[in-house]
């Protein structure tokens, strides 16, 4: 099959025939007609993520079911599906629990410790492929249905791990990014009013029509002070940080209100400080949120198969263009999400 490598991290990808995956007990394999290009691959790639070379990386996949291994039951040739990101066991208390980000016994990541969607086929546990909807057209808009498992999913759960209800303030930090505008989109649909906080002026009106009531520049410096002055000084009931510095961090901390939730996703992931005081006399929440779990990627599929949210695909290109897409990602040139189309 065709597929593109990285021989290494921080290096070009190569263009390889490599032999075809065969499905071994509890395994299925997967034809991939496209597969989402985010910024967690893309740090794969550069080396900021540790994983194992050579590697095919990507895990937005959509396509179809080609051939199951022995004891494989749920799954058929012919369905359509995507891929859960997460090599989870599947029977820890945590799995069981319907929470797989927490899994005890984690294998691991699509596309970091196995071979990943950049390529004609993928081999996965039959456990991590998801079927699609018979409603999502996957055939006429593959990289849409590749990238719900991510765009869509996450800012999904966050609505719920939040407690995010209608009416409220939201403020999306990194609201022009992947994972951000579909934030921002979500909270929209969630009918609350949202504020998109964003360093790019190239992004700002993406973010409005994304559905942002208003744009805090960031690159000011003064966020938690606009956030404030915005609300008449009651502060915002939700931060979500998709950037995760110590500035965007305590930022949205300084930024609560009464009851206010602080939300981090990852991004850098550095240390801060937060006001004890006024956590405790405003009885305020400070949140991770790790991905999703299955159960969150149906109902994000299912929310695009009703028509009620759609990604936003701006960069769509042929599996041989992969190296000058990275390269947008990487400067944070891509307006919602990318994706490469395989076969």
């Amino acid at each position: 099959m065709k597929a593109m490598v990285l021989e290494a991290p921080n290096t070009a990808f190569v263009l390889k025939q490599v032999p075809d995956p065969q499905a071994g007990p509890g395994e299925a394999v997967a034809r991939v007609r496209a597969c989402g290009s985010g910024l967690t691959i893309q740090h794969v790639k550069a080396g900021r993520t540790p994983a194992g070379f050579p590697l095919i990386i990507g895990h937005e996949i959509a396509g179809e079911i080609v051939e199951v291994g022995a004891g494989v039951s749920g799954i058929a040739a012919g369905d359509a599906v995507t891929a859960y990101f997460y090599l989870s066991c599947g029977h820890c208390r945590w799995c069981l629990a319907n929470l797989e980000p927490l899994c005890d016994n984690s294998g691991g990541h699509v596309g970091r410790n196995c071979d990943g969607g950049y390529a004609e086929f993928i081999k996965l546990p039959a456990r991590n492929f998801i079927k699609l909807p018979d409603a999502l057209d996957y055939k006429a808009q593959p990289a849409v249905a590749g990238v719900i498992s991510d765009a869509i999913a996450t800012p999904l759960k966050v609505l719920k791990r939040a407690r995010i209800r209608a009416g409220e303030t939201v403020a999306v930090f990194g609201a022009g990014g992947g994972l951000g505008i579909h934030q921002v989109m979500m909270a929209q649909w969630a009918r609350t009013r949202v504020i998109a906080v964003e360093t790019k002026s190239e992004k700002f009106e993406a973010c409005r029509q994304a559905g942002a009531d208003e744009v805090v520049d960031a690159s000011s410096g003064n966020v938690a002070e606009a956030l404030l002055e915005l609300t008449d000084g009651r502060g915002v009931d939700v931060a979500i940080d998709y950037v995760s510095t110590t500035a965007t961090l305590e930022a949205g901390a300084r930024a609560l209100g009464k009851g206010g939730r602080l939300v981090t996703l990852g991004g850098a992931g550095q240390t801060f400080q937060v006001n004890a005081r006024a956590m405790l006399q405003k009885e305020q929440d400070l949140l991770g949120s790790r991905y999703v779990s299955r159960s969150e990627i149906l109902a994000a599929l299912e929310l695009v198969a009703q028509g009620e949210i759609r990604p936003l695909v701006t960069d769509i290109r042929p599996l041989e263009e992969a190296e000058a897409l990275h390269e947008k990602v990487e400067k944070g040139e891509v307006i919602g999400r990318a994706a490469l189309i395989i076969g």
